[in-house]
């Protein structure tokens, strides 16, 4: 019997789509307190919504090279595309790295990153930032996996303030 997954997100594989979820929430205010995950794969708190965009078929079944490079494959197109129309926007993203590689390099050891770095921390080894102009929020791009056997996924963060990592 196929692990149920424990998030069945709705996956936007149309750019068009992706973009539609982006802009609606560049925009949204921020929810007063945290939420959780819902179906639509959305969620948020003070600061910041979280997204995903797109994500793969989960791989309890299954871990084959071949079904994990494909699925990579797909979502480092739409990640590819994404990021061009961002760029085209905005300019140049600025890439932040989550995971320091040294823990001496951590600007405030015991600290955790605030939302939505933390939790992208948790899923995602760097995040591509865009400085939304005329504002103080910004628009993050990341590809992240919680664990081999999970889906890997699309992830668009909103946040606002300093992008730093953990």
């Amino acid at each position: 019997m196929p692990h149920p997954h424990p998030h069945p997100y709705r996956s936007e594989p149309n750019l068009g789509e992706q973009l539609s979820v982006l802009d609606r929430l560049s925009v949204l205010p921020f929810p007063p307190e945290e939420s959780r995950p819902g179906a639509s794969g959305q969620w948020g708190g003070p600061g910041f919504h979280l997204a995903v965009l797109r994500e793969s078929q989960d791989f309890w079944e299954d871990r084959s090279t071949e079904i994990v490079d494909a699925a990579e494959a797909e979502l480092d197109a739409d990640f590819a595309a994404l990021t061009a129309v961002l760029t085209e926007r905005w300019g140049a993203p600025e890439t932040v790295d989550l995971w320091p590689p040294d823990p001496e390099q951590d600007p405030d050891p015991g600290v955790a990153a605030r939302e939505p770095l933390g939790f992208l921390s948790g899923v995602a080894g760097s995040v591509r930032v865009w400085r939304l102009p005329e504002s103080a929020r910004w628009v993050g791009l990341a590809l992240g996996q919680a664990d081999p056997e999970w889906p890997i996924q699309l992830l668009a963060a909103i946040g606002e303030g300093p992008v730093r990592p953990i």
